[in-house]
């Protein structure tokens, strides 16, 4: 735990912030659990490699399985700030909510009834993840699967990389959800 007494000018260069406050940096970390940004007008930290700290699910809108996949050490990075973690004394940030979310763009161009051609991305027990469009994806349940409803996707023949045509049953802005059949669909792809 990072004392206020034991870096002061750390300690008030954070807590002047103010979330939604855009910085600037420069990717000098990349961990399992997240990424170190040294901000280019915030002090050094005594023990972190960089003042700022983005988490995954702050890295992108977009599903990933390794956060060098979004950013590489030396990269310059503005992001927005969330919050002052006191504990650990550095600035938690977003890349995510400096770029325009992808849902969105989806939730204005379907509607409830159309059919679409998603590409599945990810096997489930219980049904497959497709995308929709870059950086958007749903979860077709099984039920919802070609095929006799307790089929697996395994069973039908579906892989990862498969074009597989989808009916909107449901769009959910809030929770950023798209409702989806492959039974309702009229066009096979298969």
């Amino acid at each position: 735990m990072i004392k206020p007494s034991e870096n002061p000018d750390l300690w008030n260069f954070l807590d002047s912030l103010q979330y939604g406050d855009l910085l600037s940096g420069k990717v000098v970390a990349i961990e399992r659990f997240g990424v170190f940004v040294d901000l280019d007008d915030g002090p050094g930290h005594p023990v972190l490699p960089g003042v700022g700290f983005i988490t995954l699910p702050e890295l992108s809108w977009r599903s990933f399985e390794d956060p060098s996949e979004i950013v590489q050490i030396g990269q310059s990075v503005s992001c927005m700030f969330l919050q002052f973690d006191t504990w650990n004394g550095e600035a938690r940030l977003s890349l995510r909510e400096t770029l325009p979310d992808p849902f969105q763009a989806v939730a204005d161009s379907i509607r409830v009834g159309q059919e679409l051609t998603t590409r599945v991305t990810k096997l489930l027990p219980f049904g497959v993840i497709v995308e929709i469009s870059d950086g958007v994806e749903a979860v077709i349940h099984e039920k919802e699967l070609m095929g006799e409803p307790a089929t697996t996707a395994k069973q039908n023949g579906i892989k990862v990389g498969d074009d597989i045509a989808a009916v909107v049953l449901g769009l959910d802005r809030e929770r950023r959800t798209v409702t989806l059949s492959q039974r309702q669909a009229r066009t096979n792809l298969g």
